[in-house]
């Protein structure tokens, strides 16, 4: 019974490095697409896949498309069009074959290639958004860029005088010369 349960246990884990792994969900979730719980939803989203595979015998991909693409509407409001799903249902299907068969071994190390590529990409995107100097030069390259355009720009025009109707409580929009 616990090697079933472990096994089953790495299935998960394979699932999670999938979906960990795909551009469009970590998009969605890095923008907040799911709203404040975008990232609860991501692993709520892996146990719900690895379980669709546990209930349903013979999935085709087709199948696990249409699953995940309802998945990402309903809870990311996102359409995935990218052409990525049929890329991430048949590496689902892989990694379920490879748990079905037993090749726990073959599934550890496709888990484990798929995890250095999260590892790397999370490493550059941190270095480039943890630089707290290139953000205060970019501030001050648009104060300074912004500074001679204030003064090429004559000042806007001052507000018409109150109109009548204006007098009773309306605001006239008019359109500008």
């Amino acid at each position: 019974m616990a090697a079933s349960t472990s096994s089953r246990e790495l299935f998960t884990e394979g699932v999670r490095a999938v979906l960990h792994t795909w551009p469009v969900l970590q998009i969605a979730v890095d923008n907040g697409f799911g709203g404040t719980y975008a990232q609860q939803k991501a692993d709520w989203m892996v146990d719900v896949v690895q379980q669709y595979f546990h209930d349903n015998a013979d999935l085709q991909q087709w199948e696990i498309e249409d699953f995940i693409a309802q998945l990402m509407d309903q809870e990311f409001d996102t359409v995935v069009d990218d052409g990525s799903l049929p890329q991430v249902s048949v590496s689902l299907l892989q990694v379920f074959s490879q748990w079905q068969q037993g090749a726990l071994q073959q599934l550890k190390h496709t888990i484990s290639i798929l995890t250095q590529k999260t590892q790397k990409a999370k490493v550059t995107s941190a270095v480039t958004q943890s630089d707290d100097d290139s953000d205060d030069e970019t501030q001050a390259m648009d104060c300074e860029s912004s500074s001679p355009s204030v003064s090429r720009t004559d000042p806007p025009p001052p507000p018409p005088p109150p109109t009548k109707d204006e007098e009773d409580g309306w605001t006239v929009v008019r359109k500008k010369k």
